[in-house]
C-alpha cells in the first residue's frame, strides 16, 4: 500500500478524504509519530540520528548528513537527502508531497516544509493536494522560514530567516519577506 500511496502522491494526485489511500496515509503517519517520539526522547550522536531517520524514511541517508534534535516528520516516507546536508533543531517536514534536499544544503532552526494544501472548497476541505519541495545544491534556508508546496529553491540561493516562500526561487539569489521576493542577486 505504501508504494501505491507514494506513486499517487508523487504524481500530484489529490488525496480524497475517507479514501483507502487517505486511511493508509493516516496509519503510516501515526507509526511515524511513534518512532519520532522514541527518536527525539534521548540524545543521539550524528550517526545514531542519521540511522534513526533512515529507519523511518526507509532509505539510506548519506553518512555526511547531520540532523539536530528534535526533528519532526509528518509522514516520514517521502524525504530524500543529498550529501553534506545540515538540518538544525526543530525542523518540521510535512513530506507527503516529497522533499528533495540537494548536496550541501543548510537548513536553519524551526524551518517548516509544507508539501500539502487543503482543498479551498469548504465541502472538500479535508481533501489534500500534494506537490514536492526541491532544494537544489548549496541552498541555505534561514531559521523560521516556511517553504510551501510545489516550490523549487535554485542552486546556491539563500532564503532569509522568517521568510515565507510561495513561488520558485531562481539560482544564486537571496530572497526574503512574506511573501519572499528577490532581495539581491549573487555572483557565484
Amino acid at each position: 500500500m505504501l508504494e501505491e500511496l507514494l506513486n499517487h502522491l508523487n504524481e500530484g494526485n489529490p488525496l480524497l478524504s475517507g479514501s483507502k489511500l487517505a486511511q493508509a496515509m493516516q496509519e503510516i503517519s501515526i507509526e511515524t509519530q511513534k518512532q519520532l517520539g522514541e527518536m527525539n526522547h534521548t540524545y543521539k550522536t550524528d550517526m545514531e540520528m542519521k540511522e534513526a531517520v533512515a529507519n523511518i524514511i526507509g532509505e539510506d541517508v548519506p553518512d555526511t548528513v547531520r540532523i539536530r534534535q528534535p526533528f519532526y516528520m509528518d509522514f516520514g516516507k517521502n524525504i530524500h537527502f543529498g550529501e553534506n546536508v545540515f538540518v538544525n533543531a526543530s525542523v518540521h517536514m510535512q513530506d507527503q508531497g516529497g522533499i528533495y534536499i540537494g548536496d550541501r544544503a543548510l537548513i536553519g532552526h524551526q524551518v517548516v516544509f509544507a508539501t500539502l494544501d487543503h482543498d479551498l472548497i469548504p465541502t472538500k476541505r479535508n481533501d489534500l493536494h500534494p506537490a514536492p519541495i526541491v532544494l537544489e545544491n548549496d541552498v541555505w534556508i534561514g531559521s523560521n522560514a516556511v517553504i510551501l508546496k510545489g516550490i523549487t529553491i535554485g542552486e546556491g540561493s539563500v532564503v532569509a530567516a522568517g521568510s515565507v516562500v510561495t513561488k520558485d526561487v531562481p539560482a544564486n539569489v537571496i530572497v526574503g519577506g512574506n511573501p519572499a521576493r528577490v532581495i539581491k542577486e549573487m555572483n557565484p
